[in-house]
């Protein structure tokens, strides 16, 4: 069978000795072409008969990668159908380069093909996930433990001048944010407050609602969960941007601990910053409650403000104060975690960002029932 002038292909059946074999004949310039015949073409000279095919190529005068796909293309044909391909009548270079194509498994792309894996398969997963996680996560802990214990014992080895910074980005700038969603939560519960409370013109209980409420409860829980989407993804994606550029690495070899250096400073950061934000916060939402008492509900501004007096006792601002403290260690620990665990690509540091964000937000939410139970049964 003839082609183009550049190429010849010819296909013949073996002799009487060898009537099993089928000779594939190439010859000419077999480089990238339009033209070039398809490896397809073999399927209708392969019947029950074939057994084997052998390819001799002495008539080839130059060549590229398209004969390497041609021969490619028959011998994934070939092995399909059992038959045995003999291609020892290619130039050397030519059975080099497929024995080196051969001895890698082609690569079956999933992920983003394949669908999305079931409720089940996907509770599997995040169970799997979490058991294989669980050693690292408390092997961290263990060395933030002793990490804070050598700063106890004034061995802990870290620049003040890095505390001073991470508690100026964790703790004035962090004032905007603070401020406009305590304030709008502050609004929430008031007039949530005020629809029930007003059924028994009981309105001015409304400053007990708001002040207990954010002092206690939802300002820590507001402020932990806004420092989690807004430092504790900052902090994992410091860390493993290090991590990608061999930084830790670096102090590793020079024989500097990175959780003293690197991971203390933000945690005591986190926990010196985040009750005062908490506090913070309860007062941005005593003052959204002021103003929908006052404008709303005809309250005077002297009787919220005896009626709020009233209603906070120094436990309210310590169980506040420890909520938040607590909250602050456990974004820190989730954010670090997360970027100490990054991998050494664009890719793995996004990943890590937002998986800190989840599991900070994951242990507020244990921590904050947990506290909130204990603090019941203790009557405070």
């Amino acid at each position: 069978m003839g082609g183009a002038a550049a190429w010849r292909l010819a296909l013949r059946p073996g002799e009487s000795d060898d009537c099993g074999t089928l000779f594939i004949d190439l010859g000419g310039r077999w480089r990238i072409d339009p033209g070039l015949p398809a490896p397809e073409i073999l399927k209708e000279k392969l019947d029950a008969s074939i057994r084997r095919v052998c390819i001799d190529a002495d008539g080839l005068t130059d060549w590229d990668t398209a004969l390497l796909g041609f021969v490619a293309g028959i011998g994934k044909i070939c092995a399909e159908r059992g038959i045995a391909l003999d291609d020892s009548g290619l130039p050397p270079g030519a059975r080099r380069l497929l024995a080196m194509a051969r001895a890698v498994p082609e690569q079956k792309l999933t992920g983003r093909h394949a669908g999305a894996p079931g409720l089940f398969a996907q509770a599997g997963i995040a169970t799997l996930e979490f058991i294989r996680g669980a050693p690292q996560m408390l092997g961290f802990l263990g060395e933030v433990v002793l990490s804070l214990l050598r700063l106890l014992s004034g061995r802990a080895r870290f620049r003040a001048r890095d505390l001073w910074l991470e508690i100026e980005e964790v703790g004035p700038r962090a004032l905007p944010i603070v401020s406009v969603i305590s304030f709008l939560v502050g609004l929430i519960l008031a007039y949530l407050g005020a629809d029930q409370l007003k059924l028994v013109g009981a309105q001015i209980f409304i400053a007990d609602l708001v002040a207990i409420g954010m002092v206690r409860e939802v300002g820590a829980l507001m402020t932990g969960i806004i420092i989690a989407g807004r430092t504790g993804a900052a902090f994992a994606a410091q860390l493993g941007t290090m991590q990608v550029n061999e930084e830790i690495d670096a102090y590793k070899a020079l024989g500097i601990s990175a959780i003293d250096f690197l991971v203390l400073p933000r945690m005591l950061a986190l926990m010196l910053m985040v009750p005062l934000l908490t506090l913070y916060s309860g007062f941005i939402g005593m003052l959204a409650g002021l103003l929908v008492s006052v404008t709303i509900f005809d309250i005077g501004v002297f009787e919220y403000y005896t009626e709020t007096l009233r209603a906070l006792e120094f436990k309210q601002f310590a169980v506040g104060l420890s909520k938040g403290t607590v909250y602050g260690a456990m974004i820190a620990f989730a954010g670090c975690l997360r970027g100490m665990q990054c991998g050494r690509s664009a890719e793995a540091v996004g990943h890590a960002a937002t998986s800190a964000v989840v599991t900070a937000i994951l242990l507020i939410t244990i921590a904050a029932s947990i506290m909130t139970v204990v603090y019941y049964q203790l009557g405070i």
